[in-house]
């Protein structure tokens, strides 16, 4: 029997409700590393698997296994997103990506830029962090804001989303990838290649794929880059052409494409339990007096905290209106300087790729927990802030229509 679906509005639909459950998670984890079960809770993260010996020996601590491994179907969900966006989506041409490329530009330099400037002396590593968007929450505040955001606002969060995390990705693989190992790099590369001669002989067996798919993993996780871009890799590299034997169907164009028939399956497993339980693992943050203190004294955590919290919206805003005044770019009709603050505030809830990146960019735990806290209270500063500007730009148009 085939199923109907809609791939757009079925995304959004599954990223807004994915963003409750991640408040639920983190609330969880926050909670459990406070509680009497603190110590069973890093306990468990802490305890190693191995498997293989020599060469092939893998060795993650649970932890590791949720941000290494899991994740990486995360950044497979990410890859294909981006992809199914660059072929047939808001940024399928140049004068559709142009307006988010420039905003999204603006809301990863100025928030670097704040954090270097009050942090850099401090730890100038961390400068990737404000940089990331959540997608999940972002998209969910503004369908929980409802009818005061247009629809041409959520697309355009969305692609700005979108090319956010192809920055994080480039940033994940250039900056925070070390020690590389040439030779595993080359087993990657070659895994590469037997992907797409499987991909130019139509070969469409899943089983096969994951075969090579996890070679790739294997040889980036041995190679020194970061294993979850073996996900990012397969998604970019899964062609947008139609699914002759699907058992679903597009609801608006009847037969759907590859791309659309993965998403169809592996996004509710990266939204409903991947991405929650990476939330879980990772916003456990023993929260003291001391610790509490410690952050507001740290550089690292202000650093991170205003780049989210201001640079976010006043660099998507500041790069929308010189893109505008520029003319290379247009802003969508009945879009206002203040709503576009508001979706800049939205972007600004960084979240799951700005705490992945955290745990990339300082190596002591007591440093990756007062960027996390830093993550998780701009996070919710950000939401806060696009409510209430959303609210104020709806009750200004009412009271302009009313007289």
């Amino acid at each position: 029997m085939t199923s109907r679906i809609s791939p757009l509005r079925d995304f959004l639909k599954r990223e807004s409700t994915g963003g409750l459950l991640i408040l639920l998670a983190s609330a969880c984890g926050l909670l459990i590393a406070n509680s009497p079960l603190s110590e069973t809770y890093f306990s468990f993260l802490d305890f190693h698997i191995s498997v293989g010996a020599g060469w092939y020996l893998i060795d993650l601590s649970i932890l590791k296994v949720i941000n290494y491994l899991l994740m990486s179907l995360f950044f497979f969900v990410v890859g294909l997103e981006i992809k199914r966006e660059l072929t047939s989506g808001h940024l399928a041409s140049l004068k559709k990506a142009m307006l988010p490329l420039i905003a999204a530009i603006g809301g990863m330099a100025i928030p670097a830029l704040i954090y270097l400037a009050i942090a850099g002396g401090v730890a100038p590593g961390g400068w990737g962090v404000p940089v990331a968007t959540d997608i999940a929450l972002a998209v969910g505040l503004l369908t929980m804001v409802g009818s005061s955001v247009a629809a041409s606002l959520r697309s355009f969060l969305l692609a700005l989303a979108v090319i956010d995390d192809i920055g994080a990705i480039l940033i994940i693989a250039f900056v925070y990838s070390t020690g590389i190992s040439f030779s595993w790099l080359a087993a990657g590369a070659l895994s590469i290649v037997f992907i797409a001669l499987l991909q130019k002989v139509k070969v469409t067996s899943i089983f096969v794929y994951a075969i090579f798919a996890f070679t790739l993993w294997f040889s980036l996780y041995k190679t020194g880059v970061h294993p979850t871009l073996a996900g990012v890799i397969l998604g970019l590299m899964t062609p947008n052409i139609p699914k002759t034997d699907s058992d679903i169907e597009d609801s608006e164009d009847g037969s759907v494409s590859v791309i659309e028939w993965l998403e169809h399956k592996f996004h509710p497993i990266s939204t409903f339990f991947v991405v929650p339980l990476f939330a879980f693992a990772n916003t456990g943050v023993t929260i003291s007096l001391d610790s509490i203190k410690g952050a507001s004294q740290s550089s690292i955590a202000w650093g991170i905290f205003f780049g989210l919290v201001i640079g976010k919206p006043v660099g998507v805003l500041l790069a929308a209106i010189g893109a505008k005044r520029l003319k290379i770019a247009e802003l969508p009709s009945g879009i206002s300087n203040s709503s576009l603050l508001a979706t800049g505030s939205a972007a600004g809830i960084g979240f799951t790729v700005a705490i992945f990146i955290a745990n990339l960019a300082f190596k002591d735990s007591q440093t990756q927990d007062i960027a996390v806290l830093a993550v998780i209270v701009a996070s919710i500063v950000s939401a806060l802030l696009s409510t209430a500007i959303f609210k104020f730009s709806e009750n200004n148009e009412k009271k302009r229509q009313r007289f």
